[in-house]
């Protein structure tokens, strides 16, 4: 028991003791680690401590640079502003200088001008002072010449006078017997169909004016005559596209055609007409189409149409109207004038169509082939053998006509139009005309074939056929074919 408490009791001293050495060593520990933590905290301070301090020194260092910098540019725009205010003023010293010395010049230049004026005043006054003089001087003279030259003119004026009456009694006298002259030559142009280049034209247009608005209008009105029309064109059509160059075949085709337009009982007026309006217009186009691909081809289509002119009372002034409306002023020939013959000016479109272009986009090669093609079976047709004579236009009178009133219109000359038809016409009547007028045509073909040859022709040296290579190899042609025909070269 006793060893038993003893037990107890070391154990006891021996915790304790062994508390109490833990108690220190935890002390001495917690005090090492005390002064460990302690140093660290103070060096890591210090640390601190140094690196604010660099980076205060540095944000000190860089904000007085931006300082200085600051106070470099407000020092530079400052002393750009002094300049700036320094040339200011020495801007306005000279302008100030420049206005003092402007009204100074000013001044001086209204004292000029006031003594410039004085002078003047006294100049003046001297001038009106020797004129008044001399007007007194010569007022005298004058008032005795007034009296003399008031009784010459008024013995002139008697004269004069007498004058005029003489020149106006021989004026009248003049317009009498040339307004007597010119109906006396009317009265004899129509006694033997002669007409003037004007007249065919307003002859040509008034009856395509009149066919427009008469004929055509009512038939096509009329659902019963525009079918009656209907039938008959398309019976005329074929006939023509069936031509050949045989005689029989010429004769038949001509009758049946007269036949269709011409039965039995016959058509009213405004069908008769319209149909000789169609067969017309199918004749031209078969003259603008297959005489210009063959022009042999014209010959039996001139015939037929010979033929019908004769056999058709009213359809030579019906194909006239129609040729010229396609053809222009070249049957004629003459130039279109600037107003129709309803006095209505031409614009620039109507005058085309006046002209015969068929489209606004026809070019001229194209509208010369068409008009050479229609120009060779009007040629043919004034050859063209018949049992009576037709109208003035369409016998061989008119050949010669043609040509002449050709040579005298330099203006259509220098057009390659021109060319073309006078080639035409020389190689389709040349030979017969030369036979038949003789001297006289070769006269006129030397005109012809020195204009053609130098490609000049009249007082203003018009160019014959123009510039363009149509009209020169129109021209070229004209002067080979006036070659073959006075056997030159």
């Amino acid at each position: 028991m006793l060893a038993s408490i003893k037990l107890r009791v070391t154990h006891h001293d021996v915790y304790e003791e062994w508390e109490q050495q833990t108690r220190k060593d935890a002390f001495l520990s917690a005090r090492h680690e005390q002064a460990v933590v302690g140093a660290a905290r103070r060096q890591s301070q210090a640390a601190y401590h140094s690196e604010l301090s660099s980076t205060r020194a540095s944000l000190h260092k860089k904000q007085a640079d931006d300082i200085q910098s600051k106070l470099n540019i407000y020092r530079s725009m400052q002393q750009m502003e002094e300049a700036k205010m320094r040339e200011g003023w020495k801007e306005r010293d000279r302008q100030l200088w420049e206005r003092v010395e402007r009204v100074i010049k000013m001044e001086e230049d209204k004292v000029k001008v006031k003594l410039e004026a004085e002078r003047r005043r006294q100049q003046e006054e001297e001038r009106r002072r020797k004129e008044v003089e001399e007007r007194l001087k010569q007022e005298e003279e004058r008032k005795q010449q007034a009296l003399e030259k008031k009784r010459k003119e008024e013995e002139e004026k008697r004269q004069m006078e007498a004058r005029e009456e003489e020149v106006k009694r021989q004026q009248l006298e003049l317009e009498k017997q040339r307004v007597e002259q010119e109906q006396a030559e009317q009265e004899e142009r129509k006694a033997i169909g002669l007409t003037t280049a004007a007249e065919d034209w307003r002859r040509g247009r008034e009856m395509l004016k009149k066919l427009k608005s008469g004929p055509m209008a009512i038939v096509k009105a009329d659902k019963s005559l525009k079918s009656l029309w209907s039938a008959g064109r398309r019976q005329i059509t074929p006939k023509i596209g069936q031509l050949t160059n045989d005689a029989q075949a010429i004769g038949r085709i001509s009758q049946q055609i007269v036949d269709i337009i011409r039965p039995s009982p016959m058509h009213s007026p405004p069908v008769y007409f319209a149909l000789l309006s169609s067969l017309a217009k199918a004749i031209l186009l078969q003259a603008e189409t297959e005489v210009t691909a063959e022009k042999r081809s014209a010959i039996p289509l001139a015939q037929v149409t010979a033929n019908l002119l004769g056999a058709l009372e009213g359809f030579a002034d019906i194909f006239w109207a129609k040729l010229c409306q396609r053809a222009g002023g070249w049957p004629i020939p003459a130039v279109v004038p600037t107003m129709d013959v309803d006095r209505m000016p031409f614009d620039d479109a109507t005058r085309r169509k006046a002209l015969g272009y068929r489209s606004e986009d026809e070019s001229l090669s194209d509208y010369n082939l068409r008009v050479s093609g229609m120009m060779r079976v009007y040629f043919h047709v004034l050859s063209a053998p018949v049992a009576e004579p037709l109208d003035a236009r369409f016998r061989l009178p008119r050949y010669w006509t043609y040509f002449a009133r050709m040579l005298s219109s330099p203006q259509l000359l220098e057009t390659s139009v021109a060319a073309e038809v006078l080639y035409v016409g020389l190689d389709v009547n040349g030979a017969m005309a030369r036979d038949v007028w003789g001297g006289q045509w070769l006269k006129l073909m030397g005109i012809l074939y020195e204009g053609a040859t130098t490609g000049l022709y009249g007082s203003e040296g018009r160019l014959i056929g123009g510039k363009s290579p149509e009209g020169i190899a129109a021209r070229v042609r004209v002067q080979l074919e006036i070659e073959r025909l006075l056997k030159i070269g």
